[in-house]
């Protein structure tokens, strides 16, 4: 069975940091691309950032550049989102997803990580 578990969203004022992490377990974690994604309220879930296998190859969302760093540690089966200078508009719930490389869509998706950014 596979798990994607999210861990260390929660609340940060305006500027701040926060990184979180996503667990993999049932699969083969170096062989999926792993990326992460999140939903505001009222609003579809969106694209934020994904990373293949070997992290040699990252995308972001326009809106995340510069501020949003993904990566992995294939021997630990996790992935990171490292997030900078937060501002409110950020806050959502952040969901990582895995898939295989060839294939257009996710398969597998994490329950999320609440993440507020707030003074």
């Amino acid at each position: 069975q596979v798990q994607l578990v999210e861990a260390w969203g929660g609340l940060v004022q305006p500027g701040g940091s926060l990184r979180l992490s996503c667990v993999a377990s049932g699969l083969t974690f170096s062989s999926y691309r792993m990326g992460w994604f999140r939903q505001a309220p009222g609003k579809e879930r969106e694209f934020v950032a994904a990373v293949n296998w070997s992290s040699v190859n990252t995308n972001y969302a326009d809106s995340v550049k510069g501020r949003f760093t993904i990566s992995r540690d294939n021997a630990k089966n996790t992935a990171y989102l490292q997030m900078n200078s937060l501002k409110p508009e950020v806050t959502a719930v952040y969901y990582c997803a895995a898939k295989l490389p060839m294939k257009g869509t996710y398969d597998y998706w994490g329950q999320g990580t609440q993440v507020t950014v707030s003074s």
